[in-house]
């Protein structure tokens, strides 16, 4: 009778070779980055409009001492209780939508609590749980959140289109500003609609595609921008960031907005 060969014992972390570490600590200091610019500019409550631009972190502004904007997404619905910076009304929705994002998960789940520290790595906690948990079972929440980003891009669709004007309000105008807003707008919606959410929404518990051709076409097109889900996270993260930068600067008065016609 043959005898059971028992499992090899590794006693190493890993028999990787290469500089796993690498992306772990990449991914940790970029959010660092994004996190602590992001903060900063959420409790400033200033210098978050320059007509035509409005910041998106303050877009759209729903306390009543927000700076009048012209023509921009102004709704005081919080009315003059609210005395903190309008930013941390409206954050909460794109916040919460890439904080239970699959991909962001992966991402600081590795770079600050090692779960896995990377493939092929041998995990150092002790048990594994996952996401059934209090406060981790609240990732669940990711798809209701997807309903709530949706409108925010659309509003931030709204200010890109104002950035065609000049700063009295008169259409036809495009500054630098008005680049770095549409850039902007259009990687938010490629992220968003990338998002695996969206793709269960738009093909999701379909038995026959070929009775639905137009969903069918949709998830294709879903499909492929999911994709590149990862790299439309962090490109989309960082224009948000910038856009934002960029609309403190002018309306901090370092430099003017360079006008193109």
């Amino acid at each position: 009778m043959a005898t059971m060969t028992k499992r090899a014992v590794i006693a190493d972390r890993t028999l990787r070779t290469d500089a796993w570490w690498l992306p772990q600590l990449a991914t940790a200091l970029g959010l660092l980055l994004f996190v602590g610019y992001s903060t900063w500019r959420a409790f400033a409550g200033t210098d978050y409009y320059a007509p035509p631009y409005v910041s998106p972190f303050y877009s759209p502004c729903l306390a009543a001492h927000c700076v009048p904007m012209r023509g921009g997404a102004d709704w005081a619905v919080f009315g003059d209780w609210w005395r903190l910076s309008p930013a941390l009304l409206v954050l909460i929705f794109p916040l919460g939508f890439r904080l239970t994002c699959y991909y962001y998960r992966k991402a600081y789940y590795r770079a600050f609590w090692s779960s896995p520290p990377a493939c092929a790595v041998a995990e150092p906690h002790a048990r594994y749980t996952g996401e059934s948990r209090f406060p981790l079972v609240l990732q669940n929440l990711h798809r209701y959140f997807f309903y709530l980003a949706v409108p925010v891009a659309g509003i931030l669709s709204y200010d890109a289109v104002l950035g065609f004007r000049d700063g009295a309000g008169r259409w036809g105008h495009a500054g630098l500003g008005t680049l770095v807003l549409l850039v902007n707008v259009l990687l938010i919606w490629a992220y968003t609609l990338s998002c695996h959410s969206c793709r269960h929404i738009v093909g999701g518990r379909l038995k026959h595609f070929s009775r639905h051709p137009v969903r069918h076409r949709a998830w294709q097109l879903v499909g492929r921008l999911n994709a590149r889900h990862m790299q439309l996270a962090w490109c989309s993260l960082f224009s948000v960031g910038l856009a934002d930068l960029y609309v403190y600067l002018v309306a901090s008065g370092a430099f003017a907005d360079p006008r193109f016609f």
